[in-house]
């Protein structure tokens, strides 16, 4: 028999917040985590804006062997995951005895790599490198890092799927719980933000120009929308089966009913209406309900000319034109790896608050994106039943659906 698949504990540290209720007041107004960042500008990006995310202070919390192999994607997702397992109330002690997975979606470690590289140059001596950097280097650094901190016995890897990766780490992990494999499982996903990381992606253009106003740069659905604006950080959630959750008292904060995914098989960076629409098909299939009973989609919308267009004509196609849509990337740009994970603990907050947050920035609406609603200015209202889209490069496509316990 399939069990059910519970969120215990949401974790976050984002450019529109460190913490749940930072994150919680700026989705409720509305407030842009864009900022433009000068020394970009210097290293030759098109455009210099991202997403203001600091670097967290760890020395309280951990000594320097542990820090040592950190760089953002672990930094960041070591601050989001401290605040997930306290929410959930799971301590170190308990996870040594108990069995609890990790599989945290990240994928790229280019500012570590580099900063290694450089060092090798400079020094022309490989054994002045140091030991932390190889732990730095490797894609798997937050698991590597998280499951030695937090003495995690299950299952430990890391996925790699572009802008999915979040999104389908939250998929994998309900299904090993689902079927009996896990009992719990922590997952999320990680972003760098710095210049070596992002500036492949600058090279192509993909970026909005507009330097001159930052906040109003990322514009999901919008006519105007002319690129992406780079962000990151860390999203952590806390994954359990029911019969856990309950028998250790754990706060439920939602359930995952649904895990739609789909490859395009067709073309390295462009979207495509086929894929996305079996993604959605497949996860409301999957979830066994009506297009009538999903409340709220976050959308996966990174304010791009094309890839918004494809899921506005694959939201209207699978869930029609009352579902109140937005993206949250209007405020947070596009946080990448940590996307998938971040807009599920976003659109839960939204849930437990009653409120939809906004899409900032949607004027004029085009052809596409007036068949759907989009929710321009904070709405309240129950949100019983959310689905969130994440689609990344490679034309890798994941749906998740989730619901509130009862």
């Amino acid at each position: 028999m399939e069990r059910r698949v519970v969120i215990t504990g949401i974790g976050l540290y984002s450019c529109i917040g460190t913490g749940k209720e930072e994150v919680t007041e700026s989705l409720r107004t509305g407030k842009s985590g864009i900022v433009y960042d000068a020394p970009r500008k210097d290293f030759g990006y098109r455009s210099a804006l991202t997403g203001n995310v600091i670097d967290p202070e760890l020395k309280p919390f951990l000594n320097r062997r542990q820090r040592l192999g950190m760089h953002q994607p672990a930094m960041y997702a070591y601050m989001s995951t401290r605040e997930a397992l306290e929410q959930a109330k799971l301590d170190i002690d308990f996870m040594e005895q108990n069995e609890t997975g990790i599989i945290f979606g990240n994928d790229s470690t280019a500012g570590a790599v580099i900063k290694t590289i450089d060092k090798a140059r400079a020094r022309k001596d490989n054994t002045l490198i140091g030991s932390g950097d190889i732990f730095q280097n490797m894609n798997c650094t937050v698991n590597m890092n998280l499951s030695t901190i937090f003495k995690l016995k299950g299952i430990n890897f890391t996925l790699s799927a572009a802008c999915a990766s979040g999104s389908h780490s939250i998929g994998m992990g309900h299904l090993l719980i689902k079927q009996g494999l896990q009992d719990r499982v922590i997952c999320g996903g990680a972003q760098e933000v710095n210049e070596v990381a992002m500036g492949s992606f600058d090279g192509l253009g993909v970026f909005s120009p507009r330097e001159n106003e930052p906040t109003k740069a990322s514009r999901p659905f919008d006519k105007d929308r002319d690129g992406l604006v780079p962000s990151g950080g860390a999203a952590t959630l806390i994954l359990e089966s029911l019969e856990s959750a309950l028998k250790r008292g754990a706060p439920i904060l939602g359930e995952i009913i649904g895990y739609g995914f789909s490859s395009n098989g067709d073309h390295l960076s462009n979207p495509n209406f086929d894929g996305q629409f079996r993604s959605l098909s497949m996860a409301m299939k999957q979830a066994n309900i009506k297009k009538g009973q999903v409340d709220y989609v976050n959308a996966h919308a990174t304010s791009t000319p094309v890839g918004d267009m494809m899921e506005a004509q694959a939201i209207h196609s699978v869930l029609g034109e009352k579902v109140a849509v937005s993206s949250t990337k209007s405020m947070t740009g596009h946080e990448c790896w940590m996307a998938g994970a971040s807009e599920v603990a976003y659109s839960l907050l939204m849930m437990q608050n009653d409120f939809i947050a906004p899409n900032i920035n949607f004027e004029t609406p085009d052809e596409d994106s007036a068949k759907i609603n989009i929710i321009a200015e904070t709405k309240d209202q129950k949100i019983d039943c959310f689905l969130s889209n994440s689609f990344g490069f490679g034309g890798t496509n994941s749906s998740l659906i989730i619901k509130k316990y009862k």
